[in-house]
């Protein structure tokens, strides 16, 4: 592993951890463009392999804030996964960026059990797998072994809504595995998955080296959807509020200097480093570009938005993103025990904190927490959520954890 830079001349430090993947790159330009030193302090950055490492580093105090996957701070907050220390999102880092991608061969399989649905993509393809997982149990073979990067995780959440809308209960029909997003690439070309659901570059890397197909891309599932969050340790953040608004201010120049399609090759090469991303910058280029190979025999996909740092409003903390991430954790019993939901989300996401720091930006703030999620494209195949309605919206899921009491929820969420 290559030793982070060296501090530079400020004595105001913020040490920050994140994964080598396409969306840790706000963190990373903001320290190579310099936009820490506008703000007159440093960014020292790690990189680290696994979410474990960056949830445990954050909790104990080696790293101040962190590139996290949306649901972390939330799951830190109600003590899940051996995190001790609440943590909270002040600013979100990106919007999209996921895909999924499965191999040659069940891509194979999959076009032969219904080829329309795979040329479609998207939530389409998830009806071309159902075939195969049905017809697998009718032969006995085994269940598909799927890849995801992190219990508490978009990547999780996506990959189980998108098998739901076609049948497959993720818990009973299929295997779920953990596997650091670095690592999923060569998990698929050895055969230890056959499919997976993961950040950019690694659905590319899949796909480059002729192991790989992307069936769906996050804005093909849910357009604007969250993805990565700034998360910070809610005591730091107490204690170091004037340095937390200026990393924020920093994040979101680079965000803004990110979406400049001119700039667009620049973030490759420097993404491309080994202490980044380290990987091609030919192969980041396509995602940030928005001109990816899907693979297989599928034409190309066309998505300009398929990573997003700024536009869109890209860097606000959505307190209804966090509500829907909340019932996704209700939905797979994540959580047992009931709560009141939108206070949740309340203390972890953080707009007032975002709009303290960012007022005299220039950057354009929405004037409510809350939005109906969905109405500005397809939320998972044509429905909208309504934050206001999340136990509603639970209730007409079809498939979800049996153990889960959803009335002792309901109580509390009125």
């Amino acid at each position: 592993m290559h030793e982070p830079k060296p501090v530079r001349r400020h004595e105001r430090v913020v040490q920050a951890g994140f994964i080598p993947l396409l969306d840790c790159a706000p963190l990373v330009i903001a320290r190579e463009r310099g936009f820490d030193q506008q703000f007159n302090f440093s960014f020292q950055l790690h990189r680290e392999v696994s979410w474990a490492n960056i949830r445990d580093k954050l909790d104990v105090g080696v790293f101040d804030c962190a590139h996290m996957l949306a649901p972390m701070p939330i799951a830190a907050t109600l003590g899940l996964g051996r995190a001790a220390e609440p943590v909270i999102a002040p600013m979100s880092l990106s919007l999209n960026g996921n895909a999924i991608t499965v191999s040659q061969a069940l891509y194979e399989e999959m076009r032969g059990a219904d080829e329309g649905a795979v040329r479609a993509g998207g939530m389409q393809a998830a009806k071309a797998m159902a075939h195969v997982v049905r017809r697998r149990d009718r032969e006995g073979r085994a269940p598909l072994t799927l890849g995801m990067v992190y219990p508490f995780s978009c990547h999780n959440y996506d990959l189980r809504f998108w098998l739901a809308s076609a049948g497959i209960d993720p818990d009973n029909d299929v295997n779920l595995i953990v596997v650091p997003p670095p690592l999923l690439a060569e998990s698929l070309k050895a055969g230890r998955v056959d499919g997976f659901c993961v950040g950019q570059p690694w659905n590319s890397v899949a796909v480059e080296q002729g192991h790989g197909v992307i069936l769906a891309t996050k804005n093909e599932m849910w357009p604007m959807s969250p993805e990565k969050v700034l998360g910070v340790r809610e005591s730091w953040a107490g204690k170091n509020a004037a340095l937390l608004s200026d990393a924020m201010r920093a994040l979101a120049a680079a965000g803004q200097w990110l979406d400049e399609p001119e700039n667009r090759r620049e973030a490759a090469r420097i993404l491309a480093q080994p202490q980044y991303v380290g990987v091609a910058e030919e192969i980041l280029l396509k995602p940030l570009t928005g001109h990816m190979r899907r693979g297989g025999d599928e034409p190309e996909i066309v998505d300009t938005d398929a990573v997003v740092f700024h536009r869109h409003a890209a860097t606000f903390p959505w307190r209804s993103h966090a509500v829907w991430i909340i019932t996704q954790m209700i939905r797979w019993g994540q959580v047992r025990e009931p709560f009141d939901i939108l206070a949740l989300a309340e203390r972890v996401y953080r707009p007032d904190l975002y709009r303290a720091a960012l007022a005299a930006s220039g950057i354009d703030i929405p004037g409510s927490d809350y939005k109906t999620e969905g109405e500005a494209g397809a939320f998972f195949g044509g429905e909208t959520f309504d934050p206001q309605a999340a136990i509603g919206h639970l209730r007409a899921l079809p498939i979800r954890s049996a153990g889960t009491d959803l009335e002792a929820f309901a109580e509390l969420n009125l």
